[in-house]
Parts: structure tokens; sequence; C-alpha cells
């Protein structure tokens, strides 16, 4: 199975690790490497992570306080956003 990102959800990954390394130099990789790991396990079982809209779901990024938020279509996987969790809970739903 193949993914892809949204533009703005590509867009939040990289403003993310930016941050991440103006935090402590190679955060940002390893936060980039989290969220990579964290697609792998969306690809290997797309309808393991629970449902938080009739049409999306959401996958913890490990370590962070990340989640990945993605749809199943049609044979792949549309990665919807990388949100903080601690901000605006349902920004991303527009995008749907």
């Amino acid at each position: 199975m193949k993914f892809y990102f949204h533009p703005q959800a590509e867009v939040e990954l990289d403003v993310a690790v930016d941050y991440y390394d103006q935090c402590e130099f190679g955060l940002g990789l390893e936060f980039a490497e989290e969220v990579y790991s964290t697609i792998e396990r969306i690809l290997e079982y797309p309808s393991a992570s629970p449902k938080i809209s009739q049409n999306a779901r959401r996958c913890l990024v490990s370590r962070f306080p990340y989640g990945v938020i993605y749809q199943k279509q049609s044979g792949r996987i549309r990665i919807v956003a990388i949100a903080n969790l601690h901000k605006r809970p349902a920004y991303w739903k527009n995008r749907i």
C-alpha cells in the first residue's frame, strides 16, 4: 500500500521538524523518524487505529505529542494532518 500527504500535512511535518531542531540539534530528525515509523504502522495495519470521524483515523506518534490523521482511499493512505495533540483538536476536518 502507498501513501501521500495532503499539502498542508506536509507543511505541518516540516514546521514541526524545524521546531524540534531549534529545541535540540537532531531532535527534528528523531521526530521525522517517529512520524515515518507511525506511517509504516498505518500502512501495515490501516484499520487498527481508532476512528476520530466518519472518514478518518488517528495513529499516535511515539515520544511526541502528535498524531497522524489519515484516510483509507482505494488502496492508498492519505495523510490528512500531522496534528499536534495540544492544539485545536479538529482543525484538520475541512481537509476531508
